[in-house]
């Protein structure tokens, strides 16, 4: 069985504003398998944390297929309190923009053995963040060129 830890972080300048996110995978030892970062457009800060976790089983499943994803364990790790208390359950997602977004990773998880949510701190989600900010400072880059 293969077990696998996906860092996921979104973030946006001003909420709404330019958002991206940035995904780093990891075997259960920890050492990096693959990184992105991708620029998402106008979204909010927890709309961008969504979209990381998407994006994360999304390229987990397309990297390993489907038949290793069912039976793999992913753990989510995030820096974003409120994503992972709503992704375990804990809170209520009362933001219209939320719910279709938590449906998403909700019928992502059926396509693996087991996904666990788990809270960290910033300082340990340092190269997703990494990521993100790349990503925001490359599309702000290319904006000023026009």
């Amino acid at each position: 069985m293969k077990r696998l830890i996906i860092y996921g972080d979104g973030g946006s300048r001003g909420n709404p504003g330019p958002a991206a996110i940035g995904v780093v995978v990891c075997n259960k030892k920890g050492e990096v398998i693959k990184k992105y970062s991708q620029y998402l457009g106008e979204f909010t800060n927890n709309e961008a944390e969504y979209q990381a976790v998407i994006f994360g089983l999304k390229k987990v499943k397309a990297l390993y297929g489907k038949k290793e994803a069912k039976n793999s364990e992913i753990e989510v790790r995030s820096d974003s309190e409120l994503l992972v208390k709503q992704l375990q359950g804990k809170y209520k997602i009362l933001d219209s923009k939320i719910q279709p977004l938590f449906l998403k990773v909700w019928n992502l998880k059926i396509d693996f053995k087991k996904v666990k949510f788990i809270f960290i701190s910033r300082q340990e989600n340092q190269e997703a963040d990494r990521l993100v900010n790349e990503a925001l400072d490359a599309q702000s880059k290319s904006q000023k060129l026009f």
